[in-house]
């Protein structure tokens, strides 16, 4: 039998009674649904051999045939491979240090520098992309940097283009991004330690529990439920590497390591040999989505088995 909820409010009632916040809600749903949703349907080139004077709907089907041709690629070990290392590397990386930090700051006692330390952390979130790769490349130039500088003083000789480097290429991108996002990414961690109730560390101290053992078994399991939630959706855009920072530190020395998807759908559908592929760059993108839509759906199913915390 169906269960009835006292409290719910006819639609026609709670529209009439709220009217003016349906109002405002009006135009983030028209922005999302303009922007986001309609333009799904152009995935469907991925499906075909599309050609601009034919249009979408009259260009020739060929069915998987573009996803075919990028598994067949010698592209495709490289681009896939590299996204993965990426990715990987700065999950492990990155993920756990905004929880560490928030942890630590949240211990400690004088207020004053937490506020100037969160200031001074937040900061570089707000560093452009193009800023950001033009710092790097500035203080680690080999010989007009800080470190070609520091090391010609030090050996009497400039060192090589850490740039042209693939290995270096990972640690760079992978460092910068968590430097620049990580006290950013710990807002949230530091939001859900003000939820901590103050009776249950009163509890551990007169227990004999020291700052150290309160942070493990008070504070942590606490934000748990927050940090499964945010790995869950972290797991859902992780090949999703933003194709900014690789492209302005993409060279032809270090492409081995710095070719990802997101920069071969751009070099395929726009620039590069293969301008104006849409089809192919569509599904090359498409198969992308679709691996990170499996793996947020995997973890999603571990977390809820393991911890009862899922986002859907």
């Amino acid at each position: 039998m169906k269960k009835i909820n006292a409290n719910a409010v006819p639609i026609k009632k709670s529209l009439k009674r709220d009217w003016e916040l349906y109002l405002f809600l009006l135009l983030p749903v028209a922005y999302v649904f303009i922007f986001n949703y309609i333009p799904m349907g152009g995935l469907v080139i991925a499906f075909k051999d599309y050609e601009v004077r034919k249009g979408i709907w009259e260009s020739d089907w060929v069915g998987l045939e573009q996803f075919k041709r990028f598994f067949e690629s010698y592209m495709f070990k490289d681009v896939m491979g590299n996204t993965i290392v990426l990715a990987l590397y700065g999950l492990i990386a990155g993920f756990p240090i905004p929880v560490l930090f928030a942890l630590t700051l949240n211990s400690v006692k004088n207020k004053r520098f937490k506020k100037i330390t969160q200031t001074i952390v937040n900061m570089p979130h707000f560093i452009s992309t193009v800023v950001m790769v033009g710092v790097l490349m500035l203080v680690f130039h080999n010989r007009l940097g800080i470190y070609g500088n520091l090391v010609h003083v030090l050996t009497g000789e400039y060192p090589g283009d850490v740039f042209a480097s693939p290995s270096a290429f990972r640690h760079f991108y992978v460092w910068s991004g968590v430097w620049q996002g990580f006290g950013w990414s710990s807002i949230i961690y530091t939001a859900a330690l003000t939820g901590v109730d103050p009776s249950y560390h009163e509890a551990a101290q007169l227990d004999g529990a020291s700052r150290f053992q309160r942070v493990i078994y008070v504070d942590l399991p606490t934000i748990v439920p927050t940090i499964v939630t945010l790995l869950i959706l972290d797991m859902g855009s992780i090949l999703s590497l933003g194709y900014e920072k690789v492209l302005l530190m993409q060279n032809s020395l270090n492409i081995s390591a710095s070719q990802v998807v997101s920069t071969y759908v751009y070099e395929m559908g726009i620039s590069g040999g293969g301008a104006g592929n849409f089809s192919y760059s569509t599904a090359i993108g498409m198969f992308n989505n679709v691996i990170e839509l499996i793996l947020l759906i995997i973890v999603n199913q571990i977390s809820k088995r393991i911890s009862d915390t899922s986002v859907f």
